[in-house]
C-alpha cells in the first residue's frame, strides 16, 4: 500500500495519496482530479479540533469550510494557479495563515493563534499591510502540508546567531523553535516603493526555517 502524503507534480499541483483510515483536509475548490474510491465532505464543525476553529477568516463572517478527503486513491490538488510548496513536519509546529493552506494531513494537530501571541505577529502585520486576517493557524506533528504562494517560494534556514529578516508581505509560513519580532524599519526597501509593508520588517530568530514568496499579491 502506498504511503500517504503529497508529491509535487509541478509548481502548481500536488498529488496526494489517500489511504483507508487516514484523512486529509483541503481547501474547497482545490480538487482538480482524482482516481480511486475517494470521498469529499465539507467540514464545518467547530470546537476543539474542529477545522473551522482555526479559520481566522470567520471573524469577517466568511464561511470557509475545508473539505475532508477520505477513501483509497490519489487526488490532484491546486488552486487559482498559485505556486504550491510541500512542507514536511517532523514533530514541530508550522505557523501559516488558513487561506494559504491548500491541503494537509489529517493527523496533524490544528490550532489557532491570535495576533500578538508568540508566533501570531504575522497575522497582525499582514492584516495591517494587506487586509488579511488577524489569526495565524498552527499545524503540529508528523505529516505533510501543501501551502500556496505567489511567484515561487524559497525555504530560508534560521540558525542560532543568524536571524532572518523578512518583508511581512513576502512571508508565507515558518516552522521550528522560532521567535519573531516585528519592528518598524522606515527607509528599509524605501527605494523600491513596495507599498506600506516596507515600513515593517519581521525578524525571525532561533532554529527552524521560514518560507518566503516572490510576489506580494494577496491570495
Amino acid at each position: 500500500m502506498p504511503a500517504p502524503g503529497f508529491r509535487e507534480i509541478n509548481s502548481k499541483m500536488v498529488e496526494a495519496t489517500v489511504v483507508p483510515g487516514q484523512r486529509l483536509y483541503s481547501q474547497r475548490g482545490a480538487m482538480l482530479a482524482y482516481q480511486g474510491d475517494v470521498s469529499f465532505t465539507p467540514n464545518v464543525q467547530g470546537g476543539q479540533g474542529g477545522v473551522m476553529s482555526m479559520l481566522g477568516r470567520r471573524v469577517a463572517n466568511e464561511s470557509t469550510p475545508l473539505m475532508t478527503v477520505e477513501g483509497s486513491g490519489t487526488v490532484l490538488f491546486g488552486h487559482g494557479g498559485h505556486h504550491v510548496q510541500v512542507i514536511t513536519l517532523s514533530g514541530d509546529t508550522l505557523y501559516v495563515e488558513a487561506d494559504r493552506l491548500l491541503a494537509f494531513d489529517g493527523a496533524l494537530r490544528q490550532g489557532t493563534m491570535f495576533m500578538g501571541a508568540q508566533g501570531g505577529v504575522m497575522g497582525m502585520v499582514r492584516g495591517q499591510v494587506s487586509g488579511q486576517g488577524l489569526f495565524t493557524t498552527t499545524l503540529e506533528g508528523h505529516g505533510s502540508v501543501a501551502v500556496m504562494a505567489h511567484g515561487g517560494v524559497i525555504e530560508l534556514p534560521i540558525t542560532p546567531g543568524r536571524p532572518v529578516h523578512v518583508d511581512p508581505q513576502a512571508y508565507v509560513a515558518h516552522h521550528g523553535d522560532v521567535r519573531n519580532k516585528l519592528s518598524t524599519a522606515l527607509g528599509w526597501r524605501d527605494m523600491v516603493g513596495r507599498g506600506s509593508g516596507e515600513a515593517f520588517q519581521l525578524e525571525l530568530s532561533g532554529s527552524g526555517a521560514v518560507y518566503v514568496q516572490a510576489s506580494e499579491d494577496k491570495l
